[in-house]
């Protein structure tokens, strides 16, 4: 849909400067309009345009350049103040294409009842990042020991993060002899490594180490297998404790009650607490301060197969999770914001940590580079994982892998044909209409997709 394009994002929050980062690695021009000069500040040193100002000002949106943008992402905190910049971002360029993305968490906005304000406002693209948060930490919960968990190709292929850990079989071994093990017919391979902050697209030489941060791409049907060589476990979830009663818990423990889980939430604000009563038929809503260890331990934190800590209050989340740890729940998931925590998170022994921004990005970037089914970023590591069909008449239509000629810095990870997963090898051909999923660089993205499209 686009090549390199002009994009102005509105909102330079967690979601909306990760946004523009990746947007703006790619070649893009991006500007970004916030009201908080200190918020603009770090995205300048990356050599991002800025405004200072508000979105939803005419002047504001001219200073960006509205009325020269292919595409314009909403994502304030405000959903009026997302649909308003919209509107106006469609009026500044008339007649002419644009293509409008808005972050909306009122669960009216987003159903059908508001498509008909949506649709006048000119929104083409609905975000909703404590939906996806929700959906990010529910996979963590079936997936324990995993940093990241994600489904593509119609839920044929998952894509699985994960440290390994000095009991991981894997360790010690090289991707050849790992292979050797699985021939003819692989359920997995390794995509991508990042081994003392360095993230590089996985090799048949690479030998895995202890504390090494892997991405494997699985077919369905041999999850179990990978998850035993990653020294993972699948859980069954029993009691799950949810830390804070924001709306990403809410919809977690939704999906959660709907698993037959016996769900707890505390959250601080009274009023706050009796919503959640009302609106949440069997979930038990306390109110308490997730920070005080007193409460925690008369309810038996460390009894629990799960405590996710999700408030807004990144301290809170980290000191609620460690607790409980040292209290013997069995895993422990902190929602950050701020990405200098991660690696202190790992070293203190909590088990995941994940933020709202990435499933956004995602969103955004499937969206503005088109021809696209799918794509994952993540917090560690700057390979991406991107799922494509192969166009009719494309390079890569009755080619082989091994004679596709692409990129180094791409790896072909696996094929879906007819509803069929196959890991991909350099013997395999593709055909139009299959959905191939590849590990690349962004830098890579649009030179691997040509070979598709």
């Amino acid at each position: 849909m686009f090549e390199h394009v002009r994009i102005v994002v509105a909102g330079a929050g967690e979601v909306g400067s990760y946004v523009a980062e990746r947007l703006s690695r790619e070649g893009n021009e991006v500007i970004v309009i916030d009201l908080s000069r200190e918020q603009l500040e770090p995205l300048e040193k990356l050599d991002i345009m800025t405004v200072t100002g508000n979105a939803t000002n005419p002047k504001t949106l001219k200073e960006a350049g509205v009325d020269k943008a292919e595409v314009m992402v909403a994502v304030t905190d405000s959903d009026q103040a997302n649909l308003l910049v919209c509107l106006q971002a469609r009026q500044a360029r008339d007649e002419e294409s644009l293509s409008t993305i808005a972050r909306i968490s009122d669960r009216e906005l987003r159903g059908p009842d508001g498509r008909q304000l949506r649709e006048a406002m000119g929104v083409d693209l609905v975000l909703d990042p404590d939906e996806q948060t929700a959906g990010a930490i529910h996979e963590l919960l079936v997936y324990q020991g995993a940093s990241d968990v994600y489904e593509m190709a119609g839920g044929e292929i998952l894509l699985v993060g994960a440290r390994l850990g000095d009991d991981a079989p894997v360790v010690g071994r090289s991707m050849q002899e790992i292979g050797a093990d699985y021939e003819p017919e692989w359920d997995f391979i390794f995509g991508e490594i990042i081994r003392n902050g360095v993230s590089e697209v996985v090799r048949d030489d690479t030998r895995l180490l202890e504390h090494d941060l892997l991405r494997v791409v699985c077919r369905r049907k041999g999850r179990r297998e990978l998850m035993e060589i990653l020294g993972l476990h699948r859980a069954e979830l029993r009691k799950v404790m949810l830390l804070g009663g924001g709306r990403t818990a809410e919809l977690l423990a939704i999906r959660l009650i709907d698993r037959g889980v016996e769900v707890v939430i505390v959250e601080r604000d009274q009023d706050r607490t009796r919503v959640l009563s009302e609106k949440l038929f069997g979930a038990l809503v306390l109110r308490g301060d997730i920070t005080d260890t007193d409460f925690l331990q008369s309810e038996d934190v460390g009894n629990f197969d799960a405590v996710v800590a999700a408030t807004g209050e990144d301290d809170a989340n980290v000191l609620a999770c460690l607790y409980a740890k040292s209290q013997g729940a069995a895993e422990t998931i902190a929602v950050v914001h701020r990405l200098s925590l991660l690696s202190l998170l790992e070293e203190v022994g909590i088990d995941a940590a994940l933020s709202p921004r990435t499933a956004s990005a995602n969103s955004v970037l499937r969206y503005v580079r088109g021809d696209v089914a799918a794509v994952a970023t993540f917090l560690e590591g700057d390979v991406e994982v991107v799922e494509f069909e192969v166009a009719p008449g494309a390079p890569a239509d009755g080619t082989a892998v091994r004679d596709l000629g692409l990129p180094s810095e791409a790896l072909l990870a696996a094929i879906v044909r007819d509803g069929n997963a196959h890991i991909a090898r350099g013997r395999s051909v593709l055909r139009t209409r299959d959905h191939v999923i590849v590990f690349a660089k962004p830098n890579m993205v649009d030179e691997v997709k040509r070979a598709f499209g």
